[in-house]
């Protein structure tokens, strides 16, 4: 619009602008009643006088008579978008897009920033992903930090138990034998990292701390309260007594995940089978590496921490001989 040409002739651009959008778009001038149908009767310029040529010439009604568009405005034809929207009080235009079934979201995603990366924006221009992706992708930071303060406070549990950062470290240990599995699980079967994979990451966590737990105490119980002598004895007794709770756990929760982890296409697992998938990795790597990872960590740098306990239950037992309060060992 020229504002200066308008402003001559008395009109406004807003008043334009509604004039053009009845020229092309049509005005509703009644409805024809059809029973209970109700069509609306539209006036508009025909297709042959809507084009940009013949538009320029329509005539328009100003104060002092009727002029030309051409003389208010410039019309012409371009790409723009269908509608404009406002947020903040900023102009906002959305652009949708939906991607392939099968595409990776994460890698869909990370084009889109690139490009938008490579692509120069004038002064006061932003742009945003926003969508089912954006809550996902907060979703997952945000249970990335509550996986953080759980790894933490486990830690803090097994060391307030045994006492020992050596022993529980040893215990924790099992985390990354876990994910070993569960992360090979999913990229056989072609799951991407999703919200329900990191919910399966923190089940299976608590699930293999518990199998550690399990051999560490019985190498304890079995040094203070049976008499067994430090040595390779003690680490090979403990492991092959606690090796059929330890595979009945995963047995059993196994078990339990095989009707999700099958027919992925079923209606109603799809958060269910990516959980049923990264725990089943992380039960079968765990189980079988625990067998030897944990009674090799605890018989190459568990002795200090046993011989300090077993100082500690000595001490005490001393104690409630000779009067004190007679707080018997504690049993591991």
């Amino acid at each position: 619009v020229d504002h200066e040409r308008a402003a001559l002739y008395g009109v406004s651009a807003a008043s334009l602008t509604e004039t053009l959008e009845a020229l092309t778009g049509g005005t509703v001038i009644s409805q024809i009643m059809d029973g209970p149908r109700r069509f609306e009767v539209v006036m508009r310029l025909s297709d042959a006088d809507r084009t940009t040529q013949r538009l320029a010439e329509a005539l328009v009604e100003t104060p002092g008579g009727r002029v030309p568009l051409r003389m208010l405005a410039r019309v012409e034809e371009s790409d723009g978008p269908n509608q404009i929207l406002r947020e903040g009080a900023r102009r906002r235009m959305v652009v949708l897009a939906n991607t392939d079934p099968g595409a990776n979201m994460s890698e869909v995603i990370a084009g889109i920033r690139a490009e938008l990366a490579r692509l120069p924006l004038p002064p006061g221009y932003t742009t945003s992903l926003e969508g089912t992706f954006q809550a996902q992708e907060e979703a997952m930071q945000t249970i990335a930090i509550l996986s953080v303060i759980s790894l933490s406070l486990i830690f803090v549990v097994l060391y307030s138990r045994y006492r020992s950062v050596v022993l529980a470290l040893v215990i924790m240990g099992n985390v990354p034998l876990a994910l070993i599995g569960a992360v090979a699980a999913l990229w056989i079967a072609g799951q991407p990292l999703s919200v329900a994979t990191m919910v399966g990451f923190v089940t299976l966590t608590g699930i293999t701390t518990r199998n550690g737990i399990l051999k560490v105490s019985h190498y304890l119980n079995l040094a203070l309260h049976e008499g067994e002598r430090w040595g390779l004895a003690l680490v090979l007794r403990g492991s092959a007594e606690r090796l059929t709770p330890v595979l009945m756990t995963a047995l059993s929760a196994g078990l339990a995940l095989i009707p999700l982890a099958i027919g992925a296409e079923a209606p109603g697992k799809e958060i269910l089978h990516p959980v049923a998938i990264t725990i089943l990795g992380g039960l079968v790597s765990a189980t079988l590496l625990d067998t030897f990872v944990t009674p090799i960590l605890f018989h190459r740098f568990g002795r200090p921490a046993l011989e300090r306990l077993r100082a500690e239950a000595t001490a005490r037992a001393d104690e409630g001989q000779t009067g004190g309060f007679g707080v018997s060992a504690e049993t591991f």
